[in-house]
C-alpha cells in the first residue's frame, strides 16, 4: 500500500521520514506544539468513549503521545481496540509503545477504504487527523467512519477549530498553516459537518471548542 502523495510531499517532515518519528515522539514537544493543551484534549476525547471503554472501538491514524496507551488501558476485559493507519513506520512507533495485548490491534489501511464491514465498530475516533488530509481525503475519512460505525454508535472527533478573532495566536497559527499545514485552513473556513457525505448523516451532533476556540470536539451520533 502506498504512502499517499500529498501526505508524502506535505508531511514527510513529521510522520515520514525515520528521523521525524524520532523527532516528533516526545511528549512534552507534543504538548508543546498544542500549547499545553494535550492531555486536555486527549482526556475529553476518551472521556466521549467511556470509562471503562467498553465494545470496539476503531482510532484511525496513530498519534504521538500517549492517547493510545491511555486508551487501551481503559479498555475493558472484553472490549476490542482496532488501530489503522497508512503509514508503517508509525504503526512500528506505536507498537514499541503499547505492551502486549491481546484486545489491540495496530493495521495497515488506507482511512478512505477502511477494510472492516459495515457496523463494525461501536464508535470510532479521529484525533487530529482531518485538518492533514485534503478535502476529498477528509471526505471520504468521514463517510467511512460513519460507515462503519453502528446505528446509535459515536464517532469522536478532536481537530483544530476557528479561533475567537481577538485570539492572541491567531495570526500565528494561520502563519504556521499556511507554511507547514495547508489543509487545516478548512477547518476555520468551514464546519466539519460540511465534508460529511449528503446521503449518510449522524442522528445528532454536538460540538465544545477549547482554548479561545482553537480547538474543537465533535460527537456524531449515528
Amino acid at each position: 500500500m502506498a504512502v499517499p502523495h500529498y501526505l508524502q510531499q506535505m508531511y514527510w517532515w513529521a510522520y515520514v521520514h525515520p528521523k521525524a518519528v524520532h523527532l516528533f515522539e516526545r511528549e512534552w514537544l507534543v504538548n508543546a506544539i498544542l500549547f499545553g493543551n494535550y492531555a486536555r484534549l486527549r482526556d475529553a476525547a476518551l472521556a466521549e468513549l467511556g470509562k471503562p471503554v467498553q465494545g470496539s472501538t476503531l482510532q484511525v491514524a496513530c498519534v504521538y503521545g500517549n492517547l493510545t496507551a491511555t486508551l487501551q488501558q481503559r479498555l475493558a476485559p472484553d472490549a476490542r481496540l482496532d488501530v489503522l493507519d497508512i503509514l508503517p513506520i508509525q504503526l512500528r512507533n506505536l507498537s514499541a509503545k503499547l505492551p502486549p495485548d491481546e484486545r489491540v490491534a495496530l493495521l495497515h489501511g488506507d482511512s478512505t477504504a477502511l477494510p472492516f464491514p459495515d457496523a463494525s465498530h461501536d464508535q470510532v475516533l479521529l484525533f487530529f487527523l482531518l485538518h492533514e488530509q485534503p478535502r476529498p481525503v477528509r471526505s471520504a475519512t468521514l463517510a467511512e467512519a460513519l460507515r462503519v460505525v453502528k446505528p446509535g454508535g459515536r464517532i469522536v472527533i478532536v481537530d483544530y477549530h476557528r479561533p475567537a478573532l481577538l485570539h492572541p495566536l491567531r495570526l500565528l497559527m494561520k502563519a504556521v498553516f499556511r507554511k507547514l499545514e495547508p489543509y487545516a485552513m478548512d477547518l476555520w473556513t468551514h464546519q466539519i459537518e460540511a465534508f460529511m457525505p449528503r446521503q449518510v448523516r449522524p442522528a445528532s451532533i454536538t460540538k465544545r471548542t477549547y482554548f479561545g476556540g482553537l480547538y474543537q470536539k465533535l460527537v456524531l451520533v449515528r
